[in-house]
């Protein structure tokens, strides 16, 4: 008799952790193992799918922020170097963007990883303390408002990179 209600509760809750998630500066990667330290195993793929679908939709809600927006945001905070950068980036086309971001490099290092930035977002997505870079959701928020990632890439790089956690669970059943 009381299935429904829980269904409800657990799609509730699934409904709140992505959009909790995909919030920048939220925890979300924490509520997630949290919640899978829990209930184990047999919550790894709602985590998973929630926190595909948090990143998702930070990205998404991104793509549609226009660039001169940002700027004006960044002039208001009087971040005027930042607000030039970004006016830059605006006024590029989005296939060239990644060369505007690359010349403003200096180093190979820096160059290297604009070149293979879906690994990059792969590993900053998986490193402890990116809450400092805005935690997965900022960092999605940043990859869907800079241009420089397609849709279709970003989806197989998050698709992976979220997997490990969800997935030792999974295995060991824990």
């Amino acid at each position: 008799m009381n299935e429904p209600w829980i269904h409800r509760l657990v799609m509730g809750s699934l409904i709140i952790f992505v959009l909790a998630a995909a919030i920048p500066f939220v925890p979300g990667a924490e509520i997630g193992f949290a919640l899978l330290l829990m209930f184990g195993a047999q919550a790894s793929q709602m985590v998973y799918a929630g926190m595909v679908g948090a990143l998702v939709l930070s990205f998404a809600l991104a793509s549609f922020v226009p660039l001169p927006v940002l700027s004006r945001c960044a002039n208001w905070l009087r971040l005027k170097r930042t607000a030039g950068f970004v006016n830059e980036l605006a006024n590029a086309p989005l296939q060239d963007r990644a060369n505007v971001v690359s010349q403003k490099l200096d180093s190979r290092l820096g160059n290297l990883m604009v070149k293979n930035r879906y690994i990059v977002l792969a590993v900053l997505l998986n490193l402890p303390g990116n809450s400092v870079l805005g935690g997965g959701g900022g960092l999605a928020f940043m990859a869907g408002i800079s241009g420089l990632y397609r849709f279709s890439a970003y989806l197989i790089t998050v698709l992976i990179a979220v997997a490990p956690i969800p997935l030792i669970f999974l295995v060991l059943g824990q």
